[in-house]
């Protein structure tokens, strides 16, 4: 790890404050939150320091939820149609996952890394599917909260790192675990977020300790029911050297921003929200860096460097989970629950309160949208200017990004399965995972065109990575990594 030392005054501003991501408001945030900015980054008059991060390599380089940008896209190598894990075709490597955990792979160079939650007990209960029951789980055994980093070109093991170990804070939602969080790593570090038990920085190449926060309790549950806690799932973001952390809890909700090299908190943004699951996105736009987040009441964005708000709007579902995706000059954001199920287009240069009126679906800032037919659980993708929208039930709409125009509905599946993990694309593909496996392989385009259907055989919850054409895909017991063919298919 190098540290770089910057002795001017001058850069002092540059260097606190460079990272900044997605919120959402609502009408409940008709005064401003308060924005507490940590003093010891105030007061570095003499000397301001850094850790020196890599830039993601795209294509290659998968360093967060959904990849570079949390746009689901890898370009450039080819990528695969059909795989058989039975007869091995297509198949590059299989690696075995202990515990039980629903967050995502993270690659940078030769490394595949994940998180877990490991039970002294065994195998934890899991069930997927298409219900309704809210009861949580209450796991009430010890608990090893782990990160394994794997060979990215055989799987072997390359390092494992126990964070925490205990029972578990709060409960979890039946089809949840105590391990949703994606990591999210700039080539230097990697973090991870545990929700109640806590955040964990570690040196990327060989899994040595850094720093850790205690959050506290994060009461993550429904809103209507509090008793139904169904435990922590928005990832953390690096950017410019900051992690920024969405915390929409039952308690204290909050938006956070901490410098990755010491873990010192830079700022820290109240919100009254209610709870989510979505993790923010980021969009910079020239000198205007703001964070975006979805929320119930406040759809919004934060400025990256203070914490401040920027704009927010009303009108999202009651459990919003789907993280906000950028492309060119739009912001897209979905949510999916209660009355509301909308899709919103929304210009990057967004300011001020910018909620839709009664009946009207676009204004000065909201180039389009739709007030049905949002995302449950999946974040979008917008790809070759189409953004694809998949419900929780399979239901595929897809869409002009530019105007809204819908160009086609289909449904993935046969309607009795669950989809949970968001696509990702890549080589002209758009890839969706259902939870029992079945992964859809789609050409993109204006017209529904389904180039093969293939099975994992055992549940899968978590969003694949891609990289180098690679699909490194997260099952209920492994990890498996899938490419194509050297005639590229």
């Amino acid at each position: 790890m190098r540290t770089v030392w910057l002795p001017t005054l001058a850069l002092l501003p540059a260097i606190a404050f460079t990272e900044w991501r997605f919120t959402l408001t609502t009408e409940h945030f008709a005064k401003r939150r308060p924005i507490r900015i940590a003093l010891p980054v105030v007061c570095m008059l003499l000397v301001a320091s850094m850790t020196e991060a890599q830039e993601a390599r795209p294509g290659v380089d998968w360093p967060q939820f959904r990849g570079i940008g949390s746009s689901g896209i890898a370009e450039g190598f080819a990528t695969p149609v059909r795989w058989d894990l039975d007869s091995g075709d297509n198949v590059r490597w299989q690696s075995q996952v202990p515990g039980l955990a629903h967050s995502s792979p993270v690659v940078w160079g030769d490394l595949v890394c994940v998180t877990t939650a490991v039970s002294d007990r065994g195998n934890d209960r899991l069930r997927v599917g298409l219900y309704g029951n809210i009861d949580p789980v209450n796991d009430d055994t010890a608990r090893r909260w782990e990160v394994h980093c794997v060979d990215k070109r055989t799987g072997a093991n390359r390092w494992t790192a126990v964070a925490h170990e205990g029972v578990p804070k709060i409960p979890r939602h039946p089809k949840g675990t105590h391990a949703n969080p994606t990591l999210a790593t700039d080539g230097t570090h990697l973090v991870a977020m545990f929700g109640s038990e806590g955040l964990y920085a570690y040196d990327l190449e060989d899994g040595t300790p850094l720093w850790s926060k205690d959050l506290g309790i994060l009461e993550s549950g429904f809103f209507q029911a509090p008793t139904a806690l169904w435990g922590f799932a928005s990832s953390p973001v690096i950017h410019d050297g900051f992690v920024i952390i969405q915390a929409d809890v039952l308690n204290e909700s909050f938006l956070t921003a901490f410098e990755v090299a010491s873990g010192d908190e830079v700022w820290r943004t109240d919100r009254d929200d209610l709870p989510t699951w979505s993790t923010p996105g980021v969009h910079v736009a020239g000198d205007r860096a703001q964070v975006v987040v979805n929320g119930f009441r406040h759809i919004g964005g934060y400025d990256l460097r203070t914490g401040r708000e920027l704009w927010r709007m009303r009108g999202g579902g009651d459990i919003p989970v789907p993280t906000p995706i950028a492309w060119n000059d739009l912001l897209f954001v979905t949510n999916s629950h209660g009355p509301a199920s909308p899709i919103f287009a929304i210009r990057a240069d967004a300011s001020g309160d910018i909620s839709l009126d009664a009946d009207a679906s676009s204004n000065e800032f909201i180039t389009w949208s739709t007030g049905r037919g949002g995302a449950y659980m999946q974040t979008p993708l917008v790809y070759e200017g189409y953004l694809y929208n998949c419900r929780d039930n399979g239901v595929l709409s897809v869409y002009d990004a530019r105007t809204g125009e819908r160009m086609y509905q289909q449904r993935l599946g046969d309607g009795r399965t669950g989809f949970s993990g968001s696509p990702v694309a890549g080589d002209g593909k758009v890839y969706f995972s259902s939870e029992e496996g079945d992964i859809y392989v789609v050409r993109s385009g204006p017209e529904f065109e389904l180039l093969a259907e293939n099975t994992l055989n055992e549940i899968s919850m978590a969003t694949p990575a891609l990289s180098e054409g690679v699909l490194i895909i997260r099952t209920r017991t492994q990890l498996i990594a899938i490419g194509a063919d050297e005639s590229g298919r």
